[in-house]
């Protein structure tokens, strides 16, 4: 198993053989999927099943999207509330963080000291099935961007396709007798694509801490697969080092997956969900000796897999034992999901 270039914790796994390999070579390709995901929660994945071409129209039709005009992008604006999380988010709308809410805490009081620092990443534009009526879709008129419909919803069940190999992977190198255990709780509905623009913003802010990219957080969900450009800023934390942070430095045409809450509480922590986070991206070039200094715009498309909303999360047998028990109690994921948002908008 090689290592990416300046995060030396952090796999690569080639998924070529995965279709039409043999039963060694996927055994081989589960096993170390799974380790990576045992050690550090992060994984590069090359040979993934989304083509190279179809991933750089993704990351046009991103930047196509967020260079229209501000009042262009609102006619596609995110509803209010944690509740539904699709359409456009303006900036500072969204704060991303650890906290969970619980019962009896004072939302009102987390929320204003969260929001006291204001995050960076200022712009993204949410995606889900046509079919999921809880969570419906906000699109950009017709007009406004032509073609962006019907190549987002092609893009999200392309990315499904190759989710659902890695939850095939994760089975089979777990010790399930069924490698498709996890795929029948997962039947697409409830992914989300997201487009994410980090705007240049002026790097004496985010060093006084007047503003942050986005800060520490582990994803809620099963797995998510990440695209992201060139720029960099995403890091990791160290798996021996609770507290310090690793870049996971972009691999050509690779996806990062890691590990959500929710396969972390199904596996009884035998995969480990990670704290990552974005940090300053390298400095505009093209600005060199101007002031004030600007960092680069960055360019990222998560697609967060997520059980279907009824679905209950629950230890996996084969995951506990004698000397270990299960450490969560059963949850339905819609219910998961509700908790972990409460602050976000």
């Amino acid at each position: 198993m090689a290592d990416a270039a300046n995060s030396p914790a952090i796999p690569i796994v080639d998924f070529q053989n995965w279709i039409n390999g043999s039963i060694a070579e996927r055994r081989q390709i589960a096993k170390e999927l799974t380790e990576a995901c045992r050690r550090v929660g992060f994984v590069y994945i090359v040979n993934h099943g989304v083509p190279d071409s179809l991933l750089q129209q993704s990351f046009d039709w991103s930047k196509r999207l967020f260079d229209l005009p501000q009042e262009k992008k609102m006619l596609a604006p995110h509803p209010p509330g944690p509740y539904v999380h699709r359409g456009y988010s303006w900036p500072g709308l969204e704060k991303v963080s650890q906290y969970i809410h619980k019962e009896g805490d004072d939302a009102g009081a987390a929320d204003a000291e969260l929001r006291k620092v204001t995050d960076c990443k200022q712009e993204s534009y949410e995606i889900g099935s046509e079919e999921l009526q809880s969570q419906p879709n906000v699109w950009l008129p017709d007009e406004v961007l032509p073609g962006f419909r019907d190549f987002m919803t092609a893009f999200y069940w392309k990315c499904f396709e190759a989710s659902k190999d890695l939850l095939s992977a994760l089975a089979l190198g777990i010790g399930l007798d069924d490698d498709q255990f996890f795929v029948p709780y997962h039947n697409g509905h409830g992914n989300q694509l997201r487009l994410l623009h980090y705007p240049p913003v002026e790097t004496e802010k985010l060093s006084s801490k007047a503003v942050a990219r986005m800060p520490a957080h582990s994803d809620w969900g099963t797995i998510t697969l990440l695209f992201q450009d060139e720029c960099g800023g995403l890091q990791v934390e160290h798996p021996n080092n609770p507290g310090t942070f690793m870049d996971a430095t972009p691999v050509k045409n690779a996806l990062v997956m890691n590990v959500g809450d929710l396969l972390m509480r199904w596996s009884n922590d035998y995969l480990k969900s990670t704290l990552h986070r974005v940090t300053v991206p390298p400095m505009d070039s093209s600005r060199a000796g101007t002031m004030p200094q600007m960092t680069r715009a960055r360019y990222s498309i998560p697609y967060f897999v997520s059980p279907n909303p009824d679905a209950v999360i629950e230890c996996i047998p084969q995951c506990a034992g004698p000397g270990n028990p299960p450490k969560y109690e059963p949850v339905k994921q819609d219910d998961y999901r509700r908790m972990r948002a409460k602050l976000q908008y």
